[in-house]
């Protein structure tokens, strides 16, 4: 197959060094609104050749939209007119909005995908080889899909080593809040906190594996994580509700120097590692 990705960031830049890895693609093209990423991306050999977004529709099975949320809802109109026979295939870490958004002309062509993957990285620099092996990816509504396209996808996520779960748009979206979004809302947060103190510096030079583990999400990149937060704004506010209904919980505990029911508070939530 002939591969298309736009976007040479994270994602797209290590999907294509996957996609080479188990030999799934003739020829990789590479599309971005970046001049600076197509030129690091060629020279990093992530993709064969870099193009124009009409080259990829004309020429490409397969055409990978590895760009923010926002990116992916703007783009989608210009692939109306592609050919019944290419597969599209978006990474977005929302789902119902785009899929509301791909023009019905397309539909059949579309395959919604989120996968469960990534680092606090980006650019071109931060691809890394194996960063989909062995991770979830979410494929959403695909009763909507064309069953040569769905097949297509599966294959091509199963032959990353991938395992897929199949969810409708909107419950993906909710329980994405819950398990993503949040804890980068947390993150971003948790830091914020530290730089706000007088002294910050002071702080950070106790700064050990868990506050390390919790802060790291806030390295993540803002341009991309204000798209998400935009997509999934009440099924996040949402979830920053029951965070805050738990987080007066235990302010009030220990407060009242409750130190019993704290740690059963504690002991209860130790068990959420025993279902992962």
């Amino acid at each position: 197959m002939q591969i298309g990705i736009v976007g040479l960031g994270l994602m797209g830049g290590s999907l294509a060094l996957d996609l080479r890895r188990h030999g799934l693609a003739q020829k990789i093209l590479g599309f971005d609104k970046s001049d600076e990423h197509k030129k690091t991306a060629k020279e990093l050999g992530l993709v064969d050749e870099v193009a124009t977004l009409e080259d990829l529709k004309r020429t490409c099975d397969v055409i990978f939209l590895a760009i923010p949320v926002e990116g992916i809802i703007a783009l989608l109109p210009q692939l109306a007119d592609i050919d019944p026979k290419t597969t599209i295939i978006d990474l977005g870490s929302t789902k119902e909005r785009i899929v509301k958004a791909c023009p019905p002309a397309i539909r059949k062509n579309f395959v919604p995908a989120h996968p469960m993957t990534g680092t606090e990285h980006s650019g071109p620099k931060a691809a890394v080889e194996g960063l989909y092996e062995g991770k979830i990816v979410v494929l959403c509504d695909v009763e909507q899909c064309g069953e040569e396209h769905r097949k297509r996808a599966e294959d091509i996520f199963k032959a990353l080593g991938m395992q897929i779960v199949y969810m409708d748009a909107a419950e993906h979206d909710l329980h994405a809040a819950y398990i993503s979004h949040l804890p980068h809302a947390i993150s971003y947060a948790l830091a914020n906190s530290v730089l706000g103190q007088e002294d910050p510096k002071a702080i950070l030079a106790l700064a050990a594996g868990g506050f390390r583990d919790m802060s790291r999400l806030a390295k993540s990149s803002p341009d991309m994580w204000v798209d998400i937060f935009k997509q999934n704004r009440e099924n996040l506010l949402e979830a920053m509700e029951v965070f805050k209904k738990e987080l007066r919980t235990a302010i009030t505990l220990i407060e009242e120097q409750r130190w019993e029911e704290l740690r059963s508070w504690m002991e209860r939530a130790t068990t959420l590692h025993k279902i992962l």
